[in-house]
């Protein structure tokens, strides 16, 4: 996965989980289900719903997420490493 995508993917995830409580709202005030009572349920119901349908995209983005966060642990280690002074910039 290259780091150009997370935006991209986080982006989608995003988009589809609101389309998927959109769509569960719709579909109960079809229903006859009142409209702020229908989205409640279609966040609650969405949810898990979305890890579920949405898996791979949310493997992508939580891949995503794990590599931004290592490169940035390891900046911070490197910075906290020159403010000790230590001449070879690696910590331990």
């Amino acid at each position: 996965m290259k780091a150009g995508h997370l935006p991209r993917d986080l982006t989608l995830y995003l988009l589809a989980r609101f389309v998927l409580v959109g769509v569960i709202a719709w579909a109960l005030t079809l229903a006859g289900v009142p409209l702020l009572v229908a989205l409640v349920i279609g966040l609650v119901v969405g949810l898990p719903l979305g890890l579920l349908l949405f898996r791979p995209l949310n493997a992508r983005v939580t891949a995503g997420l794990a590599k931004r966060n290592e490169k940035r642990a390891r900046a911070r280690a490197e910075l906290r490493a020159q403010l000790r002074g230590d001449a070879t910039g690696q910590s331990e």
